[in-house]
């Protein structure tokens, strides 16, 4: 196996090193996202660091046209919701593979649609597994819908429980919610090294020159 090339501890540089993250805005609008051909659920969140609060969420629901024009309602649907609420950033259930590759195809089909229309005004997309959403919401990556259903009610304090595409989209919201809360724990350390990184390269120059200037007569 080929072995990765280094060097020794002793030239390692904090302010250089790939531990810098790219900082995450401590407030953020999510779209979720929960695409299928017949019904494609959706949940807009507001994150802080105070938690995350319900906006709107409901099912885009295109049965009984033919599938072309479902694909352009689920396009103009979901666009609309961008352009009235605007959200930072979007979340996405990723593609799982079914059995039947007709049905898969459409899903995927659809999954598209949506994810153009959410992105038309230039907000990032992020991706997620299904075991990992359910993992983030429910605590177990194998949980049954209605659990995620109660987990989400509960998570954002919802009156009542949302229908399965609607909880299923807000628990893709949660979960990039709870992601970016990690990333920024994360930034938060490796910021402070370099600012000591800083603080330390001064002081050292200015104990350097008080040294020189008094060794002088």
């Amino acid at each position: 196996m080929k072995r990765a090339a280094g060097g020794s501890w002793r030239s390692f540089r904090p302010e250089t090193a790939s531990t810098a993250r790219v900082a995450v805005a401590p407030t953020c609008r999510i779209l979720g996202l929960d695409p299928g051909s017949l019904r494609t659920g959706y949940g807009l969140i507001d994150c802080d660091a105070g938690g995350e609060r319900h906006l709107a969420s409901g099912c885009i629901a295109v049965a009984g046209a033919d599938f072309v024009m479902r694909l352009r309602r689920i396009f103009e649907a979901v666009a609309a919701l961008v352009a009235e609420h605007r959200p930072d950033e979007i979340a996405i259930e990723r593609v799982f593979v079914h059995r039947n590759p007709d049905s898969a195809l459409k899903l995927g089909q659809a999954r598209g649609a949506a994810l153009c229309a959410a992105v038309a005004h230039g907000a990032a997309a992020h991706e997620y597994a299904p075991r990992a959403i359910k993992l983030a919401v429910s605590g177990y990556g194998g949980a049954e819908k209605d659990q995620v259903a109660q987990m989400v009610t509960v998570l954002l304090q919802l009156k009542q429980r949302p229908g399965a595409d609607e909880a299923d989209a807000l628990a893709v919201a949660l979960c990039h919610a709870q992601t970016r809360r990690l990333a920024s724990i994360v930034s938060a350390p490796a910021a402070g090294i370099r600012r000591g990184v800083r603080v330390a390269a001064s002081g050292g120059a200015t104990r350097a020159g008080a040294t020189r200037g008094g060794a002088r007569p």
